[in-house]
């Protein structure tokens, strides 16, 4: 069934999009992988709306913690409830995230065959200065994947993560949620990027610009559904440094 539905026919567009772009494997590949990502835009935005609604209800869920924590049972009731009344349903985004993965894995197993030189024969693969069939030894798509990470992770943090004095609790609490934060921020802005270079050195570099293209669309995605979040932190700090200098 995976073989029929979904990797079959992506290897066939791949193919076609080949052909009618003057066997130009790079633009086949751009173009595919943000028809890819198109069509799974009705399964990211529940996600992603239903990711930005948790992210607003932190603080009640927050005091929640705080006032119930002894009890976990009435913890997680109060927590259900406050899920209701906002309509909100923390497992709904499982079966969407799940199609996503699906389908992306399906597109990186394509991409990984075709460049390999299974499933189209001898192709051309040669793209601006790149031979997608091998390492990019110039770095810059990795780089550029990596980069582009980095900005996909700090927009997905809450604007107020790292400013817990605007939280509210006591003065220990700030302290414990200041810690919290750095330590998400650690593994979250910056381990995930620098994985992302290390991947996309290893493999083909046409597998690196699918990663730049995908995390590009998933950037803008998540800023036109929960706006630039921690990037609007960040961007301030940089700015108040500039103006300093």
């Amino acid at each position: 069934m995976y073989q029929t539905l979904i990797y079959q026919p992506i290897l066939n567009t791949l193919t076609w999009l080949y052909s009618v772009m003057g066997d130009n494997l790079g633009f086949a590949i751009i173009v595919l992988t943000l028809l890819v990502r198109s069509i799974l835009i009705p399964f990211t935005l529940p996600q992603m709306k239903s990711a930005k609604k948790m992210a607003a209800l932190k603080p009640e869920l927050d005091a929640l913690k705080r006032k119930h924590g002894s009890d976990s049972k009435l913890l997680q009731q109060k927590t259900l409830e406050l899920y209701q009344k906002n309509k909100i349903n923390p497992a709904a985004g499982c079966l969407p995230f799940i199609a996503q993965f699906v389908v992306l894995i399906a597109l990186y197993q394509v991409f990984m065959n075709t460049l390999g030189g299974n499933g189209m024969g001898e192709i051309n693969s040669l793209f601006l200065w790149w031979d997608l069939k091998v390492k990019d030894s110039t770095y810059v798509l990795p780089v550029l994947a990596g980069v582009l990470q980095l900005i996909t992770s700090v927009a997905l943090l809450p604007a107020i993560e790292n400013e817990p004095s605007k939280r509210d609790g006591t003065k220990e609490q700030k302290e414990d949620v200041a810690e919290m934060a750095q330590t998400m921020q650690q593994q979250m802005v910056f381990m995930m990027p620098i994985m992302t270079i290390i991947f996309s050195l290893q493999f083909p570099s046409g597998l690196a610009l699918y990663w730049v293209i995908t995390t590009a669309f998933s950037l803008v995605q998540q800023l036109i559904v929960s706006g630039p979040g921690g990037l609007a932190l960040y961007w301030a700090k940089i700015s108040k440094m500039f103006n300093k200098s």
